[in-house]
């Protein structure tokens, strides 16, 4: 384990390395798993939301899946009566047209794949 007093002294490259190496530690809990309980709190069936969560993170930026984490006022809505549509809907209103394609084409591949 590296002292602090070591790391006083450190060259700015291995703070960066150190650095990059604390933030991917930090994701431990992925994008992808986090986008998925999202979907299946929001009441998508947990199948579709793991295929949609899937194909989501792999074409989304972290700062569009946090916009889409900001959706989190579907606990508002009845999440037993909440749809694949009601989510559509929804990020369609985040007028970001990447993320109005990525979802939409995500939730009709993964709806179909069920």
């Amino acid at each position: 384990m590296m002292e602090i007093k070591s790391l006083v002294h450190a060259s700015p490259v291995r703070l960066a390395a150190i650095g990059a190496a604390l933030l991917l530690l930090s994701g431990c809990a992925t994008p992808e798993s986090r986008v998925r309980s999202g979907l299946v709190a929001a009441g998508v069936p947990r199948p579709v939301a793991a295929c949609m969560a899937e194909r989501m993170v792999d074409r989304l930026s972290l700062l569009q899946l946090r916009r889409i984490g900001r959706l989190s006022d579907l606990r508002g809505a009845n999440v037993d009566q909440m749809r694949v549509e009601q989510i559509l809907r929804r990020s369609r209103a985040l007028q970001d047209p990447e993320i109005w394609a990525v979802v939409s084409t995500s939730a009709a591949i993964c709806v179909l794949r069920q």
